[in-house]
């Protein structure tokens, strides 16, 4: 059954980047890691921008070309104007030309004012402190702060404080630009503060290492309002059509995904609580680095919970569909905009190896699966798949006892026991009903057949009515044969009562 979901299925080799050099790849960089992105992207950007200077020559050329024709066919006069001032303003008007079209592919370099400033002043610039709110100022402040204390034992310190202040004080008046565009400026200022650092430190990487994690953590503190999820992409819309999507597939379950892990456990179901809980708190986060760690508890979690539901060490095969099973139940609040922000702003270092690399690689495949979910991938035909996602049915109709023992599996069977139970008790009402009705109406006949039956035995039997006495021809009146039917009996006429008689023995 495992084989046939392919779609759960990573070959690890499919994590490291497509061109070979052993690093990491992501997703959004077209499964080359940042390295080789970029220098993919640079060689783009030089191709386009060679192509521009060629057609920008072209063209000037045909000017030139249709200026010096128009103007020896007006040309009356064989020396108006001397030949060597005429080359002089040409030469004047193509070098303008050149230094527009210069100016035209060369990406705004516009910064702020300097200022005079003691090297560490702590003091946010204007733009920065005017635009956020308290909140994000006392945290821009904290971070300097830190930032600061963590600079003073260098001896460098200085210099790297202002070349980091005076970079986001310079990026703040970018914020028109591309995300490209600022996650380039970012990662070549990171480059070149590497480098400089490791000619500095000779080759201590651990050391650069710490020095850099502090610099992205200052920066990206101060430049985050600026640079997470920006106008000028369309990461909202991607983040709602994700969520979207995880809520219609809330009806996928931990066997169709074939996720080895045993929720009835409570060291288990504490796992899975607590990974869904780090990966949620990934939006609260401001650094790329902090956004990482929450990944990674989440994933250590995941294992966790594998290891002690197998009772042995977790694989890559069966991570990945636990970590999607994650991401569905948790539906994380601006997923896509999260994984852009650290795509675009994280020390490349980070990204490219470690743990931290190897998880963000895989987050950003089971985001990659959850939006390209279908049946084949869940082992269901596509008939059920589209259903399910419809709502008209669902794999937990009808509850079985052989269906999911998960909590929320066994609360769905019970209501479907309750709803069966209710249809069954309105179908022996509305029979109760029809009997009644039928009841009623043989009462109404048998009342109706009583009474001409009635009315019959009357009809032939008339009562006779007897009068109590009859008048004579003398005109007295004749008394009743029986004096019991008399109704004025004298009581005289009566025999007396019996009396009791002894007799002597």
């Amino acid at each position: 059954m495992m084989n046939q979901r392919r779609g759960i299925h990573l070959d690890q080799s499919e994590l490291l980047c497509k061109k070979g050099c052993g690093f990491y790849g992501n997703t959004a960089w077209q499964g080359l890691c940042s390295k080789c992105w970029r220098e993919e992207n640079q060689r783009e950007r030089q191709k386009q921008i060679q192509e521009d200077w060629a057609l920008a020559e072209r063209l000037q050329r045909e000017e030139e070309e249709a200026y010096a024709s128009r103007h020896q066919r007006t040309q009356s006069q064989p020396a108006i104007t001397p030949f060597n001032k005429f080359e002089e303003r040409k030469t004047k008007e193509k070098s303008s030309k050149v230094n527009t079209v210069t100016k035209f592919f060369t990406p705004s370099t516009k910064t702020p004012p300097k200022k005079d400033v003691t090297p560490f002043d702590t003091q946010s610039s204007p733009s920065s402190s005017s635009s956020g709110s308290r909140h994000s100022s006392a945290d821009s402040d904290h971070a300097t702060r830190e930032f600061i204390d963590f600079l003073k034992p260098l001896k460098s310190g200085r210099e790297i404080f202002k070349q980091c202040r005076a970079f986001t004080e310079s990026m703040v008046y970018k914020r028109d630009m591309g995300a490209d565009e600022l996650s380039e400026c970012v990662q070549d200022f990171y480059q070149n503060l590497s480098e400089r650092l490791q000619t500095q430190f000779k080759g201590s990487t651990e050391h650069v290492e710490s020095v850099m994690d502090e610099v992205e953590k200052y920066m990206m503190t101060r430049l985050y309002k600026e640079v997470f999820c920006p106008e000028t992409t369309d990461d909202e819309n991607k983040d709602l059509a994700i969520q979207k999507r995880i809520r219609a597939l809330h009806w996928v379950t931990i066997e169709m995904l074939c996720v080895p892990v045993n929720e009835e456990i409570p060291e288990v179901s504490d796992s899975v609580v607590k990974a869904i809980t780090d990966v949620i708190e990934m939006d609260s986060k401001r650094v790329p680095k902090d956004k990482l760690a929450c990944i990674t508890r989440c994933s250590k979690h995941i294992f966790n919970a594998i290891k002690i539901s197998k009772k042995e060490a977790a694989s890559a095969d069966d991570f990945l569909p636990t970590l999607i099973y994650i991401v569905l139940k948790a539906n994380p609040p601006r997923l896509q905009s999260n994984i852009q922000y650290i795509t675009r702003f994280c020390n490349p270092s980070r990204l490219m190896t470690g743990e931290d690399g190897y998880y963000f690689t895989n987050l950003c495949c089971a985001v990659a699966f959850i939006e390209k979910l279908d049946g084949q991938s869940l082992n269901l035909s596509t008939e059920e798949f589209e259903l399910y996602m419809s709502g008209q049915a669902s794999p937990h109709w009808p509850a079985t006892e052989a269906s999911s023992c998960s909590p929320s599996s066994a609360a769905l069977s019970q209501v479907h026991k309750r709803l069966d139970l209710l249809t069954g008790l309105g179908e022996r009402q509305e029979r109760v009903i029809e009997k009644a009705r039928q009841l009623e109406s043989d009462l109404i006949d048998w009342t109706d057949e009583v009474e001409q039956k009635v009315q019959s035995v009357l009809d032939n039997f008339p009562l006779e009515t007897q009068n109590p006495g009859t008048t004579t021809a003398s005109g007295t009146t004749a008394t009743a044969s029986s004096a019991i039917d008399s109704d004025n009996v004298e009581n005289e006429l009566l025999p007396p009562p019996l009396q009791p008689q002894v007799f002597a023995g």
